[in-house]
């Protein structure tokens, strides 16, 4: 297999000037070569760091360049995180994949794949149609959000939906590496002042008409 070279700390802007990082794998000596893309909020310098180093390398390996991307106000990314799959998550992943495809390094041809939250987001980021979009491998996720999800299952509230919530939060409110951001700490009191406990959120989610063949859910009652 080809030897695969890393990039710890790809930084990405986004079109409101907020930059996320994303670890980079590229297959060497490749000149040119389809993306992978997953998004996901668990901090890729520790949370999810080794399962990430035993997926991403080697689909790189198969001729790929791989990005595992921390969300916005998540891990190394700036920003703040408000809820999930909001209109500003997405936004940023059709973002990251335009810049993607527009790398000397990669076709043109990017997917996304993911479990749980990143098959969630590349499932509702696959209904926007991006044009470099040509593929999603999503597992363990579901476009009916009312009858399938952590929060609700078949239309009832789950009380999982205050555990998750709780464990979301403890990834949320962690800083960004000191070793990648030196302004590390004033990025980390804007998360703890920003970042809210989802689980009221999550309560509010109703099923909504299907938008593109897909069902869609959207919150009701919050301001």
């Amino acid at each position: 297999m080809p030897t695969v070279k890393e990039v710890p700390d790809q930084r990405i802007a986004m079109p409101d000037g907020v930059l996320l990082s994303a670890r980079l794998w590229r297959p060497v000596g490749a000149a040119r070569v389809p993306a992978v893309i997953e998004m996901i909020p668990y901090r890729k310098r520790d949370g999810t760091a080794a399962r990430d180093e035993a997926i991403h390398p080697f689909i790189a390996a198969q001729g790929y360049a791989c990005l595992r991307v921390d969300l916005r106000g998540t891990g190394d990314s700036e920003g703040v995180l408000t809820d999930e799959y909001t209109p500003q998550e997405l936004a940023d992943a059709c973002a990251v994949i335009a810049w993607v495809a527009a790398q000397g390094w990669c076709t043109g041809a990017v997917g996304m794949m993911g479990k749980s939250w990143g098959a969630f987001n590349a499932l509702q980021v696959a209904a926007l149609q991006p044009p470099a979009l040509k593929a999603v491998i999503a597992v363990c996720g579901t476009v009916d959000r009312f009858g399938e999800d952590i929060h609700f299952k078949g239309g009832c509230l789950l009380g999982e939906n205050f555990g998750w919530a709780s464990v979301m939060l403890s990834y949320s409110s962690r800083p960004a590496d000191p070793a990648l951001r030196a302004d590390w700490r004033e990025d980390w009191l804007q998360r703890l002042e920003g970042n809210p406990w989802l689980a009221p959120a999550g309560s509010g989610i109703r099923p909504a008409t299907p938008i593109g063949g897909m069902g869609r859910c959207v919150r009701i009652g919050r301001a």
